[in-house]
């Protein structure tokens, strides 16, 4: 309770305003991201870190295994997405070992970091351009012709 009303604190509460249940499952969402924003940010450091040889071993031959469960750190366990074993018609069996997408949850890192947002130093280009256009003044210009010459 005490933590639902310091969070109650800190939003403008929109319950006067008609059809915004949307809204507040926004928000509901939103604190929960932050009271749990280390795990959110320790989980996906696990996924970007982790590596193929935390999970398989392989030898020159080319036969590849997988580690037993206890052998694989507690990091790259959160980064598996999926095991599947599947048989074969000859009886053998293949399994396949699928970790959550690295490049997207990099992209994903950079982003909350800053890392991929342009720096503002205002000296490339200025945020304000003020261009005052003149028009030349027109003068009337006589001619003389000598008809003399």
């Amino acid at each position: 309770m005490a933590r639902q009303s310091r969070l109650a604190n800190q939003m403008p509460s929109v319950k006067n305003w008609g059809g915004v249940r949307s809204v507040q499952r926004r928000l509901e969402r939103s604190a929960t991201i932050m009271e749990n924003g280390e795990a959110v940010a320790y989980s996906l450091l696990c996924m970007a870190n982790t590596k193929i040889t935390d999970i398989l071993t392989w030898d020159e031959d080319g036969q590849v295994k997988v580690k037993a469960a206890h052998q694989i750190p507690d990091h790259a366990l959160q980064a598996i997405k999926n095991i599947k074993v599947t048989k074969g018609k000859d009886g053998a069996q293949t399994l396949e070992v699928e970790l959550y997408d690295k490049v997207g949850v990099l992209r994903l890192l950079a982003k909350a970091s800053g890392l991929l947002d342009n720096p503002d130093d205002g000296s490339e280009k200025p945020s304000v351009i003020g261009i005052n256009v003149q028009a030349p003044e027109v003068q009337d210009v006589e001619e003389e012709i000598d008809e003399g010459k």
